[in-house]
């Protein structure tokens, strides 16, 4: 039987100069993301969109669910496959179309991970299970786009 979990967030819009949305360049594009128990998370649009550039915007956090989403599977399997693996990291690469109207839409994802296990002999194992974690991965799930993968591994002892 499924489970159902439900994720609640609370966002408030950090941007009105006094007028509020009197014309498009009378706001700033700039949020807070709260979350019980946790840090807030300062947000905008993206700069090409009159945003603030240092400032995470909906598109970066989406990207970075994936790819964190990727990472916590796949450490799973290694762990479930006795495979030890001691550094992960990944140069995700999100492309999103915008349409002539303003609206828009992803349409990939590419995960880089590097990975660095403890043994050699489990390379081909450690690289097909990244199919797995992208089967298994919540976020990717959602998606009406693919999430493609192009892992290098490497091992301590080789």
């Amino acid at each position: 039987m499924a489970k159902e979990h439900q994720y609640k967030t609370h966002l408030v819009w950090a941007g009105n100069k006094g007028s509020g949305t009197m014309d498009y360049r009378s706001y700033d594009r700039d949020f807070v993301v709260s979350i019980e128990n946790k840090q807030p998370i300062s947000g905008s649009s993206d700069s090409v969109f009159l945003g603030d550039k240092t400032k995470y915007n909906p598109e970066d956090l989406l990207l970075a669910s994936v790819s964190s989403c990727h990472m916590l599977w796949y450490l799973h399997l290694c762990s479930k496959n006795d495979i030890v693996v001691m550094e992960y990291k990944d140069n995700a690469i999100g492309t999103m179309i915008e349409n002539a109207d303003g609206s828009g839409q992803f349409s990939s994802i590419l995960l880089q991970p590097e990975v660095l296990i403890s043994k050699k002999e489990q390379m081909e194992l450690a690289n097909t299970l990244h199919e797995e974690a992208n089967k298994m991965c919540f976020i990717a799930n959602s998606l009406n786009f693919p999430v493609k993968h192009s892992p290098v591994c490497n091992a301590i002892n080789q």
